[in-house]
């Protein structure tokens, strides 16, 4: 549907439009979390309502406000995700900005990457670009039948010119929980920067960066932290120095035409997106008052309903699901014969559920699956979905295949 904004009785029309249509089944919350919790917007609007300012860009009252709210926040996400301290946040765009910062400013000309084929292409993509300029050489460790890369390949992969490990946490299309503790380890026993992507993990399950010897974490906001679009960073351990790749304003020392050096203005040229912070502080607040763990449990009780009844059909292909322990509640799945595309159409089109088909930005892993070039089709349970939601799946699952 397209919405023309013009007057005011048209998009009235539209939003009367949108709110007849059939309930829609929504099962992308590995690409953005939705609907949001009704609190993350209020605490959105009357915040902003009051306090939309440039956060410490000015000595009056309310930028003062706006800069101290966003440094708690800061210390928020530090205890959230087991960092170093509130001035080791850094806030991005998203994780990909962030990642792109930390690869572009932690790596040297002639120096090795380690990472994996479960990377998304926030990681694929800068590295490979670095690869293709001479910047660096790579090595990418596979992940096993199970859909985790082993810590013994990661070490093998280790060179003395290694500069940087950097791995995600959690595969995007597997739905995996790679140990980044035992990979930490490695990397601190070498002397190593171990950089994690907690992009699908952060807010479903305890995230301790300190504990696992990570060096940086890159977070984003609009997935299970239950925040909005456009926010996201990173946080860094004490002593990491990351180059900064672009510079500008920071409120201080503007005579002075080198960019600041002291964290986290040393990253985050530029008006931080204050509206985005308040909505990513409202999110890991909602997400604490239920309970992360509580959380989790509830959304992997109704994927593992999702993966046994998918498991009883016999043209479905499940891949790497066969144990959902060390599991994001998320699955990948074909119907043998079926394009990947095709099918996701159906079920938006015939049964207004919305699942993610192609290869979700991880190509490699679709590569190693042998479900490339059209992908599969990813189902992502959130803290809004229900028995009922999973039913519908698997009552359309049945009807497509019976009337093929």
């Amino acid at each position: 549907m397209v919405l023309v904004v013009w007057r005011g009785c048209r998009i009235r029309k539209a939003v009367n439009q949108v709110s007849a249509a059939p309930r829609t089944v929504y099962l992308d919350n590995a690409a953005t979390t939705f609907p949001k919790p009704s609190s993350v917007f209020r605490e959105m609007i009357e915040t902003y309502s009051f306090l939309g300012v440039s956060p410490g860009r000015g000595g009056y009252d309310l930028a003062i406000q706006a800069e101290e709210l966003v440094n708690q926040v800061r210390g928020q996400i530090s205890t959230f995700l087991g960092g170093d301290g509130p001035e080791r946040v850094i806030f991005s765009y998203n994780a990909t900005d962030a990642l792109n910062t930390l690869i572009f400013g932690l790596v040297e000309p002639g120096c090795h990457v380690v990472s994996s084929r479960l990377e998304h292409n926030s990681v694929l993509r800068p590295l490979n670009y670095l690869r293709q300029q001479g910047v660096i050489s790579m090595d990418l460790v596979p992940f096993n039948s199970r859909g985790f890369i082993e810590p013994r390949d990661v070490a093998a992969a280790i060179t003395p010119t290694t500069a940087l490990v950097i791995l995600n946490h959690a595969s995007n299309v597997l739905g995996t929980i790679q140990p980044a503790d035992i990979v930490g380890e490695i990397c601190r026993n070498r002397g190593i920067p171990l950089v994690v992507d907690v992009s699908q993990s952060a807010g479903t399950i305890p995230i301790n960066m300190l504990a696992w010897h990570a060096d940086a974490i890159a977070f984003t906001g609009h997935k299970s932290l239950l925040g909005p679009t456009g926010i996201g960073g990173m946080v860094l351990r004490r002593g990491l120095e990351v180059r900064p790749s672009r510079f500008g304003g920071t409120g201080v020392d503007s005579r002075d035409l080198t960019h600041v050096h002291e964290y986290p203005r040393r990253l985050e040229p530029g008006t931080v997106n204050l509206l985005g912070i308040v909505g990513l502080a409202a999110g890991m607040r909602a997400i604490c008052r239920t309970g992360a763990g509580k959380i989790h449990a509830q959304e992997m009780s109704l994927v593992t309903r999702l993966r046994d009844g998918l498991a009883s059909m016999d043209q479905v292909m499940l891949y790497c699901a066969e144990s959902l322990d060390n599991h994001l509640p998320l699955l990948t799945c074909n119907i043998e014969g079926m394009c990947s595309e095709d099918l996701a159409a159906i079920l938006d089109g015939d049964f207004h559920i919305a699942a993610r088909a192609g290869l979700h930005c991880a190509p490699l892993v679709h590569e190693d699956l042998g479900t490339s070039p059209d992908g599969g089709v990813r189902f992502s349970l959130g803290p809004f979905n229900s028995s009922q939601d999973v039913d519908m799946v698997l009552e359309a699952f049945w009807k497509i295949i019976h009337r093929r």
